[in-house]
């Protein structure tokens, strides 16, 4: 639990560097580990998520090196996994378990994957279905749709599979089994997801073929160890931007930043909106784009968030509620079905909880509508164990008149450990200066 109070108009103000991409950070350990050779990691993120991949690998008899931000790998191929002695437990991580799940469909061996409260909540006939049509055996609750899941490996064969979700991780772990099995898997989406995996294959030595909502690749493909340098997680750095555009007085630069496409719809929100956004120091020329950002405080409008836009910053719609509390009329969030399958219920939490602080906001079937501008007021409140809702919540409180009780609060640690001490240093920056 944390107390915390308003800025009263001081600002935030300062440079700061948001942790890894959680994404690239999981899939950077996972292909590692299934490549041959040693392989290097910089710039990973030390989050409780991302420690879940490296212990799960670590189980399956893979040698990683671990030391903050730096990590080394050594692969065997696939055939380098060994049966683990232990439960494979993936913690509060989705990415972890269902790409894991991809990555055993071919093992030779029985697995027993299981994860926290929240885990075994989530979805997995996503996963295991697919995986299922191409041979793999797989066991678990609701006929294998949550977890504990038991998975032992069979002969794959390759599929055409026509998803009916777009999602990066049904994506990458279908991708992964194709990896071990004859022939050319395809997978189609309803829409475009996140690229991270197909990038990093091609990283990794592999040849993807892509075409609009479809990508394919051959089966038996050894990947080949390589250096991933991993850049700041946009998803991370979302609550500073809306916290640099909705606090009086604030200005704040973040240094390199990814900008994959698929991932930087919240800056075409921001924008939308009406934020004071400048983008500079773009660099294309590695496998993830990445850039500095600096938002200035910034007069916001409402705006309607729905279609393709949404697998775009799925992950952000908490922060950018929050800022639509900010904004002057109404904002329209629709679309955004996929919130209910997350760390929480997403639209519901957000909405109750910020309806604590004394915003306007009513949740609907896919998404939310939210009335500004909004004058918020402190509170109890709480993160119900999901990090992207605690962040939230503490940058509410920077606005929020009073105090602001944040129960839950070490969720955060789950993706961004440095949270609260970068939002404290940011905020002594303005007292600094003044």
């Amino acid at each position: 639990m944390k107390t915390l109070r308003s800025l009263n108009g001081a600002g935030l103000t300062g440079t700061i560097r948001v942790p890894g991409d959680k994404s690239i950070s999981h899939r950077a350990v996972m292909f590692g580990a299934i490549a041959h050779g040693r392989t290097v990691v910089d710039g990973f993120l030390p989050g409780e998520d991302c420690l879940s991949t490296i212990d799960c690998f670590r189980k399956l008899g893979v040698t990683i090196n671990q030391e903050k931000e730096h990590v080394e790998v050594v692969g065997n191929g696939f055939e380098g996994l060994h049966e683990p002695e232990d439960i494979l437990d993936v913690g509060n991580s989705g990415t972890t378990c269902r790409l894991l799940l991809g990555v055993l469909a071919n093992t030779p061996f029985h697995s027993c994957v299981i994860g926290d409260d929240s885990i075994a909540k989530r979805p997995m006939s996503r996963v295991t279905n697919p995986l299922r049509e191409m041979g793999t055996k797989i066991d678990g609750r609701n006929d294998g749709n949550y977890t504990p899941i038991s998975i032992r490996g069979g002969n794959l064969k390759a599929i055409n599979y026509v998803s009916p979700v777009g999602s990066a991780q049904v994506k990458s772990a279908v991708l992964l089994a194709g990896l071990q099995a004859d022939g050319t898997t395809t997978l189609t989406e309803p829409h475009h997801s996140r690229d991270h995996t197909e990038r990093m294959l091609r990283a990794f030595g592999c040849e993807v073929e892509v075409n609009d909502l479809t990508v394919s690749l051959k089966g038996k493909q050894p990947l080949v160890s390589t250096h991933i340098e991993v850049p700041g997680d946009i998803s991370s750095a979302a609550f500073y931007l809306v916290a640099g555009a909705i606090v009086p007085n604030s200005e704040i630069t973040i240094k390199n930043v990814g900008i994959n496409p698929t991932r930087t719809g919240i800056l075409d929100v921001l924008e939308k909106m009406g934020a004071d956004i400048t983008i500079t120091n773009q660099n294309t020329q590695t496998s993830e784009p990445s850039a500095d950002i600096q938002i200035k405080t910034s007069s916001l409008n409402g705006i309607e968030i729905s279609g393709e836009l949404i697998p775009r910053l799925i992950d952000e719609i908490p922060i950018i509620a929050l800022a639509a509390t900010q904004a002057d009329s109404t904002t329209v969030i629709k679309d955004a079905a996929e919130l209910k399958v997350k760390e929480t219920n997403r639209i519901d939490t957000v909405v109750n909880e910020l309806k604590k602080l004394g915003a306007q906001i009513e949740a609907t079937d896919d998404g939310m509508i939210i009335h500004g501008k909004t004058e918020l007021s402190g509170g109890t409140v709480d993160s119900h164990g999901d990090h992207r809702i605690g962040m939230m919540l503490a940058i509410a409180s920077c606005i929020a008149n009073g105090e602001t009780v944040l129960e839950n609060s070490g969720s955060v640690n789950v993706s961004y450990p440095s949270f609260f001490e970068q939002l404290e240093q940011l905020s002594q920056s303005t007292i600094k200066k003044s």
